[in-house]
Order: structure tokens, then sequence, then C-alpha cells
């Protein structure tokens, strides 16, 4: 740190939002807490001053904060700020953390608690953190289980740098959400100017020629290899490497149903579907991209494929049970590897690669024919089938450079497989939990403002969001969405479970079908109607397309738009 002269009345929140801004932050996405008036006086005298500052967002509920700082960064892959409220508003926004660690997405998360609750110099923090507030161990302790890194800002004076070093460790593989308790008396802490210097891109790491060569030499010698992704989409050029990769060396992909981003071209010739089952039998070479979970139950071995892992951080750490069944290891950065290996594809075995290619085009024409059956069929059906729904949400994004984020979850292999995202940063599915789809698609198109963002999502999911929070963030940053809910009316994953455990059960018999039924519920898109937005209810198949349309045309002049449709199943 450099020594400077003291601002007149620079504080603890002069110093926290001067490490935000050598962070290179855009955004503070806070859930408002009374700790936070240092850093809301600090902002209030930059923007008087004209000095630099991330961009405050004044949001209503923890989970919309940090799903919407998670959206955000799942485009701009950066570390961003967020506040949220003491212990309690660490718990309340826990969720949204964790789904952050799960979608490795890096943000510095803060909350504060008193340390000295009234009995220390200086300003009175408040009777509030003696009696109800304060957590033993400190939220820190809270933390740690559900953040890549978890500590606490002891002094002013180390509190910009303590910021830097959770940054840091925020951003770089694998990378997630970072926790830093700042005391309120930190806050409010004499500051002496001293800057955290800002932090730069990462470096990565690469596999050596040595490595990477003998890998070459398997996949040349393979007959039969498959490609098995779930995040490789992720990481910067990741999807256009795979790309390039596949078709160097002809081999199919699979995305399983796992898949947490879009990784491959769902329409691509070498697109090999969802279902790796196939070729847990038949593939004498299974390639891991980016791939944590990709055997279920874990021990579902391959019968005869040697398994070659390519990852950045293969032994996710935040997984409490992983099983990979590795050969080899190609570890480092992604998208390099990928070129490297694409780079090698030469000498290849001609009759090898003609033979799964053709085997490959009767697959994808295979596919191709069920789509196109299971459209047709889903077109004649009586009432709304999700198929349809997916499908016309297909044709109305063609050529919008649309993004498309999913919290559905019985009609999630339906939204994957029918309205096929083509490009990067053009699907993302919602990780950790229910309940944070509308703010991470906020997140998202508060990064993407000049291209369309839909979410679709399940009406169970939708009534876990914090709706009205949601909306009101909407409608105050400007950030219009398309809202596409498929209402079944029913909590289907439940019913489901409850019927395979128990198919010839007492509810079998009865009827009764506890902790499913959502029939109770109004209609979910009149919801947005005080804040208003444009809804659509939508209970005939007829009326599907003009409603969508309808609502495609006002988001694109800039208002939030809700389609309930009542789905068959």
């Amino acid at each position: 740190m450099t020594d400077t002269t003291r601002t007149p009345g620079a504080d603890g929140g002069d110093a926290l939002v001067t490490a935000f801004n050598a962070v290179g932050t855009d955004y503070i996405f806070c859930s408002s807490g009374s700790e936070w008036a240092p850093v809301w006086e600090s902002l209030a005298r930059r923007h008087r001053d004209g000095l630099p500052c991330p961009q405050y967002l004044d949001l209503t509920h923890e989970t919309v904060a940090v799903g919407m700082a998670t959206g955000y960064g799942l485009i701009e892959r950066r570390p961003q700020g967020v506040l949220l409220h003491a212990a309690p508003g660490l718990l309340q926004g826990s969720m949204a953390v964790h789904g952050a660690l799960l979608a490795g997405v890096p943000m510095v998360v803060s909350s504060s608690e008193s340390t000295t609750y009234g009995d220390g110099p200086g300003q009175d923090p408040g009777g509030q953190w003696y009696r109800n507030l304060s957590i033993v161990g400190g939220p820190h302790q809270i933390a740690q289980p559900f953040t890549k890194w978890s500590n606490e800002a002891a002094s002013v004076h180390t509190l910009p740098t303590m910021v830097t070093r959770a940054a840091e460790l925020a951003w770089r593989a694998p990378a997630g959400p970072a926790y830093l308790n700042v005391p309120l008396e930190i806050l409010l802490d004499e500051w002496d100017g001293r800057e955290a210097k800002p932090i730069v891109q990462p470096g990565s790491t690469h596999s050596s020629p040595e490595e990477v060569d003998p890998v070459a030499q398997l996949i040349r010698e393979a007959r039969n290899p498959v490609i098995v992704t779930e995040t490789a989409g992720r990481e910067a050029g990741g999807f256009e490497a795979l790309v390039a990769f596949a078709e160097a060396w002809h081999i199919p992909v699979v995305e399983p149903a796992s898949a947490v981003c879009g990784n491959f071209p769902r329409a691509h010739p070498l697109h090999a579907g969802s279902d790796i089952g196939p070729w847990m039998g038949e593939a004498d070479l299974i390639l891991l991209v980016s791939c944590r979970a990709p055997f279920y139950p874990p021990s579902r071995r391959p019968s005869k494929a040697t398994v070659v892992v390519i990852d950045e951080v293969p032994q996710r750490p935040h997984l409490a049970y992983q099983v990979l069944f590795a050969d080899r290891y190609l570890e480092g950065n992604v998208a390099n590897t990928l070129r490297q290996l694409a780079k090698r594809a030469k000498d290849l075995d001609e009759t090898a690669v003609a033979g799964r290619r053709a085997a490959q085009e009767a697959r994808f024409a295979a596919e191709q024919a069920a789509i196109t059956q299971a459209e047709t069929k889903a077109e004649a059906a009586e009432g709304i089938d999700p198929v349809l729904v997916a499908a016309t949400l297909r044709k109305l994004l063609d050529g919008t450079n649309g993004i498309v984020v999913d919290e559905t979850i019985t009609h999630s292999r339906v939204v994957k497989r029918h309205v096929q995202t083509a490009d990067p940063d053009s699907y993302f599915y919602v990780q950790g939990g229910l309940g944070q789809g509308i703010a991470v698609a906020l997140g998202v198109k508060l990064a993407a403002r000049e291209r369309p963002v839909v979410l679709t999502i399940g009406d169970g999911a939708f009534t876990y969001n914090p709706v009205i929070q949601s909306y009101d963030a909407s409608k105050a940053y400007e950030l219009p969405l398309l809202i596409v809910v498929f209402n079944n009316r029913v909590y289907k994953s439940m019913n489901l479970n409850h019927r395979r455990f128990y198919p010839e059960g007492a509810a079998a018999d009865t009827g009764e079908w506890l902790g499913t039924d959502l029939h109770r519920l109004p209609r979910l898109a009149a919801f947005a109607e005080p804040f208003g937005m444009h809804t659509e209810t939508v209970d005939a198949p007829e009326a599907l397309a003009p409603a969508l349309e309808r609502a495609l045309k006002a988001v694109a002049e800039g208002t939030t738009a809700v389609v309930d449709v009542l789905v068959t199943r």
C-alpha cells in the first residue's frame, strides 16, 4: 500500500469503497442494513465531488442482491461487491451465495456485526447488535461452508488489502464467492487513506506438451471416443474452443442433464444429446471436459473406456463426493488445452473417422427426427404441451442473440432440447436451490442490456422467488425480462418421487398426494400488474405464440413481461 494524505472525514466506509474501486467492481449489490451508513456516506461524498466509485444498486432482498451479482458474473466473469445485513442477512442470502459457489462466479460478499456492543470508544453502534443480531464466532464462521474463503477484517488499516485478497481468491480457479466480515466499528474508524493496489486478471496455467501429446495419441487411436461436458462454456473462450476441438477430431459431444450452461451448439451435427448412457458400454475413450459429476450413480463405471479429464480444477473442493474414474488428467486452462489438442489433430485414421462420423450422423438425424416428432405431437395436442412452449420460444428468439436463464425442474430437459441455444453465453441453469431465477436473470440482463433475456421457470420455482423485490429491481434499474412460467399447478418433482418410492402405497390407493398441490395459488402473471409490467395468462395453444410475441415486443420497448402458461404436464 501507498501512504497518502488522509481525506477529511475518511473512515472505514471510504476504505471499503476505495477497495472495491481497486478490485475493479462495476457494481455494489446491496441489501440494505443499518451498518452500511459509512459506505453510503462515502458514496454520497464521491457522487458530490465527482470521484470514481462503483455503481450502487439498492436492493430489497438478500437473494436478489446475491442473485443479480451471480447473473452479472456469469457474463462478465469478474468479482463484484455484495453487501448484506449482519448475520441474519447473510443467512437469508446463503442459498444464493452457495449457488454462486456452484456456478463458479467470483464475488466479494460482506456483512457486518458489532464487536464492542457499545462498551468501546467512539460512536455507539446501537443495542440491536448486543440483543439479537450477533452470532457466536462471527458471520465469517457461518459463511465458511458455502464460500470459497471466509475471514474477518480486523483493522481499518488492513481492510482495503483484505478486500483485495478476497477478490483475488474469488477470481482464481475454482472461481467462487469469498466472504469478508467487516465489523461496524471498523467501518466507523478513522482511515489514513492508504489504498490497495488495483488487481489484475489472474494468470493461467497450462498442460505441458509432454502431457498433451500422449492424450492426442489416445484420441488418434480411439475408434469410438466421446466428449462429455457440463461447464466448458463457463470459461472465456471455452465454448468456441470446444467446438474447434470436436470438429478437428470429429468427436461427438454429450451435454448431460447436469450441464449448467451452454457448452456446444445444440443443433450442431456433432451434438450427441443429453444421455451418456449409450456410451457407457460402447465408448473406448471418454473425454470429460469441465465435467464435475458425469456418472450417476457415481459407482457407474464405464465398461471399457479410458477416461481423460480436462479441467482447470478437476477435483471440486466444494463437492462432498466426486467420482471421475480418471486415467489421465490435463489440468490448467481448459480453452488453451482444447486449442492445443485441436492443433494435434493430424494423421487421423480415416477409416475410424468415417465410421464414427457415419454413426454420429445417424444419431443426429434420429434426434432431429425425434425433436420434430415431439413438436408435431405437441402442436396437435389438446392443451399446451411444454414442448410447444419451448419450440415457440426457439422460433421467436431465432436471430435475436437472446439469452435463456432456466429455473425449471421437470421441464429443464424440454427447455434445453427444444429451445436449442447455439451461441456462447446464451444458456444458464440456476444453481444451488430454487428461488433465485428472477434475480440471476436480472443480473444477466444488467451485463447484457442489448440482448433479450428470457427466464423459463416452473410455477413451483416461481413461488420460491422473492417476486416483489425482484420486480422492484427490474423496474428501478430498467432491466426488462421475459418471464415464461411453465405452470402445471403442481410440485411435479415432489409428486414423481412419491410415486417412484411408493408406487403401491397409501397415497396411490387414496389419491392423497401431499406436498404437491398448487391449484390454490392465483394465476401468477397478476403479481406483476402493480409494477406496470406486461402480463399474459395463456390457457389455449392458439393463444401462445401471439402472447409471447406481444411479450417480447414489450420487453424490446423496455418493460418486463410475465407470461403464465398453463401446461398439460
